[in-house]
């Protein structure tokens, strides 16, 4: 269809970016009937960190139909474990602790689970154009966007819709571009990370679940991939990536050296995929909406991948973000009412989880994680949180207050107040 250079062409949703999040949405849109167009600059399968999910997917995946083409791509997991960089214990978090009917949860491959998404999507009508990148946008007068497009071909295109979905993932394509884009200044983080062989995991029915390590300069992830490999990854502040003076794959294995914990486990791992390196990894839009657009996923915010909540958020936020952009396309007189309305529900949640995010490395929380005791049931506010119940402010009762409260007292003794 972008075969003509300079041809014009229209749609209802114009969605840009295959990822989770705009196959999602693409695909629940197309069910509702809309014409929905979907563009991404790169061709399936491709390599793409943030391998885990969370039982809260769950639903998500039952409602798109591919519940069961995931669980045979996926390693399952039970939960997550944390611990300190040294010594052999491990404080383990169960989902079912938090809620028996929603036990488990999926590693994936990432290349092979945005594929089956996208072609998911294509299956319920949407037309994908891969290859495909987006270059400019403009809202004229005619209440339509107007998104210009090149192929990798060289062919460029106009299209003409009563809806752009931005789902372009860190590109932040309308955020750069409307210069909405700001670095988070509570958590500007870097990310190493790249795919060994030969990893140890837990053991039993431990075996699929992630493990997070703290280490002095921020924490390790060790995610088990169904190919046998482990996604293996440090989070620290870029003050200790600047540090390097070697190689990418030589300063991610010298950090893996300094941790004792995740040293034993990488005890004979080889690298199997290239080393990635990702800067600022902390931002926000200042706006998640505008006149006939919609930010969803990481072209509005990414905060950190602590607690592998970014494919849930980006699927829930075009799961929430479909029904949002129905609405207005069958009563624009009331757009604004459904973005805000939208926009407000995807803050809450992503505010409740930069709390625990903002705070993660600090000694009073590193406390509080690893302790046996569980007063107020404090475990389920934490557990939950790792499920992705972010959303339901019910959740956990009093034991997210009880935990914060706890926090705060934990923390005057370490000698910080907020």
């Amino acid at each position: 269809m972008a075969g003509n250079s300079s041809a014009s062409h229209s749609c209802d949703v114009m969605v840009i970016g295959g990822g989770p999040a705009g196959s999602t949405i693409s695909s629940l849109l197309s069910d509702m009937g809309w014409d929905v167009v979907l563009i991404d600059k790169d061709r399936h399968p491709r390599f793409h960190i943030g391998e885990s999910l969370l039982p809260r997917n769950l639903p998500i995946f039952e409602r798109l139909g591919v519940l069961e083409d995931v669980s045979r791509i996926a390693v399952t997991k039970y939960g997550a474990d944390i611990s300190l960089p040294t010594g052999e214990d491990y404080r383990k978090f169960e989902f079912a602790e938090a809620n028996p009917s929603q036990p488990s949860a999926f590693q994936v491959k990432r290349a092979e689970f945005d594929d089956l998404l996208l072609k998911n999507s294509q299956a319920k009508g949407t037309r994908v154009l891969q290859g495909t990148a987006a270059t400019a946008a403009a809202f004229g007068a005619d209440r339509r966007a107007q998104i210009t497009t090149v192929n990798d071909a060289g062919h460029e295109c106009v299209w003409h819709a009563d809806f752009l979905v931005d789902a372009s993932g860190r590109d932040a394509f309308l955020a750069s571009r409307l210069k909405l884009k700001s670095r988070d200044p509570q958590h500007n983080s870097a990310a190493v990370f790249a795919h060994f062989s030969g990893v140890q995991r837990r053991s039993g029915t431990d075996a699929g679940n992630t493990s997070v390590v703290w280490f002095e300069k921020g924490w390790f992830w060790t995610i088990p991939l169904p190919d046998g490999n482990d996604s293996v990854g440090v989070v620290c502040h870029p003050d200790y990536l600047r540090t390097r003076r070697t190689e990418l794959d030589r300063f991610l294995i010298d950090s893996i050296a300094s941790c004792p914990q995740i040293a034993r486990r990488m005890r004979g791992a080889e690298l199997v995929t290239e080393v990635y390196a990702a800067g600022n990894y902390s931002y926000k839009a200042d706006a998640m909406y505008g006149d006939r657009f919609l930010l969803i996923g990481d072209a509005y915010a990414f905060l950190d991948p602590i607690f592998s909540t970014g494919v849930f958020l980006a699927m829930e936020s075009a799961t929430r973000g479909a029904e949002t952009v129905d609405a207005c396309l069958r009563d624009p007189s009331s757009t604004e009412t459904y973005l805000a309305r939208h926009a407000a529900i995807m803050d809450r949640g992503l505010q409740r989880l930069a709390w625990f995010i903002y705070r993660f490395n600090d000694p009073a929380m590193q406390t509080l994680f690893m302790a046996s005791a569980n007063p107020l049931n404090m475990r389920k506010a934490v557990i939950s949180l790792l499920a992705g119940d972010v959303f339901d402010t019910r959740s956990g009762g009093f034991a997210v207050p009880a935990f914060k409260l706890a926090y705060h007292v934990l923390s005057l003794a370490h000698g910080r107040s907020d």
